[in-house]
């Protein structure tokens, strides 16, 4: 079979597989959803061995460190898939939701209805638990889903797949509700990208480059985020301890996450007293610091900063550092090279903490938190499908409700045009 005809099969199961969903009740959702969160804590040995394979390929041709800490499954994040499930069956359904009835002069009804939007794409690079948790998300929002994971993880892929469709199935889900595209050819995504009509969503998870290449060859609708450039400004009036531990988390606790801090931004007022001992702590933790000059005549030694890497995301042990005015300059600085991302202050003054909510365009923005928080399981969304910086139809994580659209409702009792 060529491949545009594979593809073409493919999408017309998970068209098959989305009207399937769009019938099923929350219970016989929640239900599978249960089934499958256990289905891969019992599978644990099968998904590691998988697993092992792909790190091994990703070893030997060479792929960075972020990749393959990316890639690696162990018995937390294979605990924390099934958590992930779990925590979705525990959200309420939103199909079906009835929103903003109102009677109409005429004496009809006017409303609208939270509805699946059908057959969402969703393409991505190294990390196996997307597998799990756009599944999860699409279906108790009743849409099919055609997966496309990354080559360096096929074999984990692959495994997940087989595991949560063998549930669906047993429970009565059309087996096109989950689908997976297994062919590693590029080409694979440029025929899916053509289906408008079949497929109703793309969503790409992964580096700027993908995202890029789908954006630009899509027909269909594409939500996305180009990259997670970071920032956390300390204000003069922050609480030093608090800003130190935010920092350090936002950087180290994972750096190779899209919503890692890229740039630490430091008020003059206070970087003397705050920056030496924060750049130590950083540096043995193994972070490489580049510094603006200003906080290179405070801290001799380390690489100095150029504009270029002011835009880049690092997914790794690096970070930017840049001693600024106020926080006007910090603000002025994050509309400059941020990715609309996640962004946060650590402040004392209620004041500050408002401008910089209001002024800072950001698919989340922080006060006294880390960056590291954007996140759908941290703010009760469940597992996400991903971290939309766009501004149409969804912003910020992707949860149940963001891969639902609604329609017009009208109950009437013979009304008619005049």
């Amino acid at each position: 079979m060529e491949l545009k005809d594979y593809i073409l099969q493919k999408a017309k199961e998970a068209k098959e597989g989305a009207r399937s969903l769009a019938r099923a009740s929350s219970k016989q959702k929640n239900t599978v959803l249960i089934k499958m969160a256990q289905a891969l804590i019992d599978s644990q040995n099968i998904l590691l061995t998988e697993n092992k394979k792909d790190i091994e390929q990703a070893e030997k041709k060479g792929l960075s460190k972020p990749i393959i800490e990316r890639l690696t499954l162990n018995d937390k994040r294979i605990k924390e898939m099934a958590d992930g499930l779990i925590e979705v069956t525990q959200l309420p359904d939103p199909v079906g939701e009835i929103l903003n009835m109102r009677r109409r002069p005429n004496g009809m009804l006017v409303g609208k209805m939270r509805v699946p939007i059908g057959v969402i794409g969703i393409i991505y690079e190294a990390r196996p638990n997307v597998t799990a948790d756009a599944t999860s998300l699409c279906l108790k929002a009743g849409n099919s889903v055609i997966l496309r994971g990354g080559t360096e993880a096929i074999n984990s892929n692959k495994a997940i797949v087989s595991i949560l469709r063998k549930v669906a199935q047993e429970e009565g889900i059309h087996e096109g509700a989950i689908t997976y595209i297994d062919i590693p050819d590029r080409q694979a995504i440029m025929e899916m990208l053509k289906l408008e009509g079949i497929i109703d969503l793309i969503i790409p998870r992964g580096g700027e480059g993908l995202i890029r290449t789908v954006t630009e060859n899509s027909r269909i609708p594409v939500l996305k985020h180009y990259k997670g450039v970071c920032h956390v400004f300390v204000d003069k009036d922050a609480d030093l301890q608090m800003a130190e531990e935010i920092s350090y988390n936002a950087k180290v606790q994972r750096p190779a996450t899209c919503n890692a801090m890229e740039t630490l931004l430091v008020d003059k007022a206070i970087a003397k007293e705050f920056l030496p001992k924060m750049l130590k702590r950083f540096q043995d933790s193994g972070v490489q610091i580049k510094g603006c000059l200003k906080t290179q005549a405070l801290y001799p030694g380390i690489e100095a900063v150029n504009d270029d890497d002011y835009y880049k995301e690092y997914l790794d042990l690096i970070l930017n550092v840049k001693i600024v005015e106020d926080l006007n300059e910090a603000m002025e600085h994050i509309a400059k090279y941020g990715s609309s991302h996640s962004d946060s202050i650590i402040t004392q003054d209620y004041s500050k903490a408002m401008l910089f909510i209001r002024e800072v365009d950001s698919s989340a923005v922080f006060v006294n938190a880390s960056t590291r928080l954007n996140d759908g399981f941290q703010f009760g969304l469940g597992a996400e499908i991903g971290i939309s910086t766009d501004k149409i139809h969804a912003r910020g994580p992707m949860g149940l409700e963001e891969l639902t659209c609604t329609k017009f409702i009208v109950f009437g009792n013979g009304q008619l045009r005049e």
